[in-house]
């Protein structure tokens, strides 16, 4: 069953349930899922999904950080019940060695194709290629600081 799919019938599941907080996470996805099939006029794939649900976790993510800090543990607290229903979705997460092994490896595919060691200066190429071969697996912020340590060390 496709992501999508799944998602929906959850939201049916959720409506039966009256489980109105999960309810509610589960249809800003799909509305989420749905504008962003409207604004490129086509029908996205699990990849896509994945991509909208990454989105959607960060600028959670940075709502509880920005809630904790004024001191508004209720509506952190909100932030954090959503985050639990869009981890879900997603697929199992590399841990911190293994993405930072496949950097590596890009590291050596980018220097071959360069002809020397890539600096600073390839940080984009690199990202680039990395954001192509760990989207959906790992956070950017994390593979962001990888590639960091491997263009430094």
């Amino acid at each position: 069953m496709a992501l999508k799919e799944q998602i929906t019938e959850d939201m049916k599941t959720a409506m039966r349930a009256k489980d109105m907080e999960r309810l509610g996470t589960i249809r800003l996805l799909l509305a989420s899922i749905k504008q962003k099939e409207v604004d490129e006029q086509t029908t996205l794939d699990d990849n896509a999904v994945i991509a909208v649900l990454d989105k959607m976790l960060k600028q959670r993510k940075d709502s509880i950080v920005a809630f904790e800090q004024a001191d508004r543990d209720d509506l952190a607290a909100k932030e954090k019940a959503e985050v639990a229903v869009l981890q879900a979705y997603l697929p199992a997460r590399l841990s911190a060695e293994e993405v930072a092994a496949v950097v590596q490896a890009l590291v050596a595919d980018v220097a071959a194709e360069l002809g020397r060691a890539p600096g600073a200066a390839d940080m984009g190429k690199l990202m680039a290629a990395a954001k192509a071969a760990l989207a959906g697996k790992a956070e950017m912020a994390q593979v962001s600081a990888a590639v960091k340590a491997a263009l430094a060390g």
